[in-house]
């Protein structure tokens, strides 16, 4: 059976510097270290670093819990401002490993909302990347991820504007909204901030999708920007899966199949994915 593997699949320059960072930490440092959520959306990573002792806090009640002098991990996704404060006021140690497209996006939004324009961005509303741009701007900011959101938010009055987009968006979703909104004549600023890796992985991952019998895309199931390459896959290839380890393969997923392709999210390790392509390769 031939495979073709995505170049472009897996970690991405801002996840691999926040895991390396993690990893340092863990070594270097003999008491527990904590992450504000957990440090990458990718199970196996995450229970590595618990035996590692790396912990995961889920809430700011949580964090107001720990001793003073605590190293706490704010991770790839960033934090709003308050939480910066937050964790100065308690007396506790911060190593920030934010991505630097996404803390591109926080001077952004900081700058034109302090001018007075009301940020747009286009992303997933429930996404810890998304919550922490909008804990930097000063001024409204209103989250769409669809053509029907945005056609709400055009209902409603609005002056000056600056748009963004979650780095993991949906490229060609992101020109079909921007298209959309410039049928109003806005006072605009427009700005792609969907990164270089992500537009990449999306575009290779669709053309090798449209070339095989059978796509398998590996992720975690959490991670925004692995369910956003299924998305794409799934359009060009109907027989795609989605999956997160090779427990996950089955049989039934490579009947009649001749080539399969595999992709994988910014969050997934090289060696699940080298797993799953050596057992394609081999078993079926």
């Amino acid at each position: 059976m031939k495979v073709k593997v995505a170049e472009t699949a897996g970690f991405c320059f801002g996840v691999k510097r926040a895991v390396d960072r993690v990893y340092q930490l863990a070594e270097e440092t003999k008491g527990a270290i904590y992450t504000l959520g957990p440090v990458i959306h990718n199970e196996v990573v995450v229970e590595d670093l618990e035996r590692k002792g790396v912990r995961t806090l889920d809430s700011l009640q949580e964090l107001e819990r720990l001793e003073k002098g605590s190293i706490v991990v704010i991770r790839s996704h960033g934090v709003g401002r308050e939480i910066y404060e937050k964790i100065h006021s308690l007396g506790l140690q911060c190593v920030d490993v934010t991505c630097p497209f996404v803390l591109k996006i926080h001077r952004i939004v900081e700058k034109e909302s302090g001018r007075g324009r009301e940020i747009l961005i286009f992303g997933d509303n429930c996404h810890p990347e998304v919550q922490g741009i909008c804990g930097w701007c000063s001024s409204c900011a209103s989250v769409v991820s669809n053509e029907e959101e945005l056609g709400n938010f055009m209902g409603k009055l609005h002056e000056k504007l600056c748009t963004v987009s979650q780095t993991t968006f949906n490229y060609n979703k992101f020109k079909d909204l921007v298209e959309i909104l410039a049928e109003k004549s806005y006072d605009n600023i427009v700005l792609n901030t969907i990164c270089d890796a992500t537009e990449r992985r999306q575009q290779e991952a669709g053309a090798i999708a449209s070339e095989v019998d059978t796509m398998l895309v590996i992720g975690g199931k959490q991670s925004s920007n692995t369910q956003k390459l299924y998305e794409i896959c799934r359009r060009e290839c109907g027989n795609t899966y989605y999956i997160q380890t090779l427990v996950d393969l089955d049989s039934e997923m490579f009947r009649s199949s001749s080539c399969v392709g595999i992709t994988a999210g910014a969050s997934t390790p090289n060696k699940i994915i080298e797993e799953v392509h050596k057992h394609v390769r081999t078993e079926f």
